[in-house]
């Protein structure tokens, strides 16, 4: 009795211990887990498992198919998608996808990160354009967008100015037609001496008519 108890519990230990080793498996940083019991080793970066490793032998590998990559030795079946630099997110390539990288994007010409990761962008967004009456007090950059400030001061801009431009000043003798705003310049008319004697002129001329239609007729009829 003694010694079939002593049996089964040697049994039981050998169970546990086997447990054990299944549960407390560590593969080689080179190697991925396939089974409890098993470790495989990796594929080598730019390229995923094609068939798991046999109790004998080696991991099977296959090269990542273009339009995919691996960065990493990997276990996996699988190689990840590239990024896609869509001109419809404001991007562009700034380094294309290889086997063993993936594609860098960057922010087109007149775009700016807003999504920035490692040394490149995965969305971009179009600088701000500043309205009429505003100026670009700094210019978009590919990681910042524009910003735009009031002209004040008697100054104007249509939005595409660096720095406001001061209203023109008419000259003594010149009329102002229309004073300037944050938006557009001051216009300024013809010369005033002109315009009084064309003004004298024609008025001379509507009063002779009038005086000329009012004389009697038979005055006329004598002379």
């Amino acid at each position: 009795m003694f010694l079939g108890n002593s049996q089964l519990t040697a049994h039981l230990i050998l169970i546990l211990i086997h447990i054990f080793r299944c549960n407390s498996l560590e593969c080689h940083e080179t190697e991925y887990q396939l089974n409890e019991d098993q470790c495989c080793p990796k594929c080598p970066v730019g390229s995923h498992v094609r068939s798991e490793c046999p109790r004998s032998g080696s991991t099977s590998c296959r090269r990542c198919i273009n339009g995919t990559y691996m960065n990493i030795p990997t276990g996996l079946k699988y190689c990840f998608p590239c990024r896609n630099c869509s001109p419809g997110s404001g991007l562009g390539i700034k380094r294309g996808c290889t086997k063993i990288s993936d594609a860098v994007c960057e922010p087109l010409a007149g775009f700016f990160c807003v999504d920035p990761v490692e040394d490149g962008c995965l969305e971009a967004r179009k600088h701000k354009q500043c309205r009429p009456g505003q100026y670009i007090s700094l210019k978009g950059t590919p990681f910042n967008d524009t910003i735009c400030s009031e002209c004040i001061g008697g100054t104007f801009s249509n939005g595409t100015a660096t720095v406001c431009q001061p209203h023109k000043i008419c000259e003594s003798n010149i009329l102002l037609i229309k004073p300037g705003t944050a938006s557009t310049d001051a216009e300024c008319g013809k010369d005033r001496l002109r315009l009084w004697i064309v003004a004298t002129i024609l008025w001379g001329c509507v009063v002779v008519a009038l005086l000329v239609s009012q004389k009697p007729k038979n005055m006329l009829c004598k002379a």
